[in-house]
């Protein structure tokens, strides 16, 4: 187990962006089951998920959750979700997130959120931000906060306006990071990490399915993630995957697994955040979360992923 604030959670965040898209409701649930049942307990999604397929509203992926939360203890399960890109409750005005938290947790069929975070930026002023956000924990609505998709410099404000206002501090990061998409490690957001003891959480962590090897050789599979994923298709790509193949005989592991646990033994990461859109798919991410890869695999990886100039 890893701990984020006073959260004690598996070192692997099953993502919901799938629920209620390419997976069904009992699907899902099976999924959430086989996650739960298997040792996991640590759970990420949005308000917005899946409000991008034609018929949806947003919202989508919290219900699913929220019923499957239904059929569990509560407290055993530890549920992030974020606020401002809801077709509904888009931005992070103070009036927006009272409004959208309310909503998320009347979808969600709980009465707290345990990590909640503002998902995109805007021009909200900072102190309305996170005023607002405070005043949720307060309320005992979130128990903590996080940030996902801010620059360096408003997370510089965000703890600045936290200190000289005297509010509930956020706790976590949620970054784009991955394998094969390194530049948290150099844009700054690191360094916020490390200086403001964020918990970081990478979502892509599989880079939209790259990273488990089913896209090699331009495949695209009949997945509607798989444009994300053939942006990787190129000479770096499969270096990387080679250099996962080596890795995962090593130590008979998948190649899904090695890519996240290469992740989670990164500098400041708790908890990759990786999807399943299958029970099948499930004992990969839990092995990954107790897979110990030795230095020298490490740096094979690290090589592998290295842009060429």
């Amino acid at each position: 187990m890893t701990r984020i604030g006073d959260l004690d959670v598996l070192p692997l965040n099953l993502g919901g962006n799938v629920f209620g898209w390419t997976t069904d409701a009992a699907t899902a649930h099976a999924v959430l089951d086989a996650f739960v049942d298997g040792g996991g307990n640590f759970v990420d999604t949005a308000d917005s998920y899946s409000a991008w397929v034609p018929g949806h509203t947003g919202g989508e992926s919290e219900r699913l959750i929220g019923a499957w939360l239904r059929t569990r203890r509560r407290d055993d399960v530890v549920v992030a979700t974020k606020v401002s890109q809801h077709p509904a409750h888009r931005g992070l005005s103070a009036a927006n997130i009272a409004k959208a938290a309310d909503a998320s947790l009347e979808r969600l069929g709980t009465d707290h959120i345990d990590l909640y975070y503002a998902h995109f930026d805007d021009d909200t002023p900072m102190v309305e931000i996170v005023g607002a956000l405070s005043a949720l924990v307060n309320a005992g609505k979130v128990r903590h906060l996080g940030i996902s998709n801010f620059s360096p410099a408003r997370i510089a404000e965000w703890f600045d306006v936290t200190e000289a206002e005297g509010l509930h501090r956020a706790v976590a990061l949620q970054p784009h990071y991955s394998l094969v998409e390194r530049d948290f490690e150099t844009n700054g957001l690191r360094a916020a990490a490390v200086q403001h003891d964020l918990a970081v959480l990478p979502y892509y962590a599989l880079a939209s399915g790259f990273l488990t090897g089913k896209y090699r050789d331009g495949a695209r599979g009949d997945s509607p993630r798989a444009g994300g994923a053939a942006r990787y298709a190129d000479e770096r790509g499969a270096r990387v995957l080679a250099a996962l193949d080596a890795v995962a005989q090593a130590y008979d592991a998948s190649v899904a697994s090695v890519a996240l646990a290469w992740l989670r033994q990164q500098e400041t990461v708790a908890a990759p955040v990786a999807s399943a859109s299958s029970v099948s798919q499930v004992p990969d991410l839990l092995r990954s979360a107790t897979l110990v890869l030795g230095d020298d695999a490490l740096e094979s990886l690290r090589q592998a992923s290295v842009v060429i100039q």
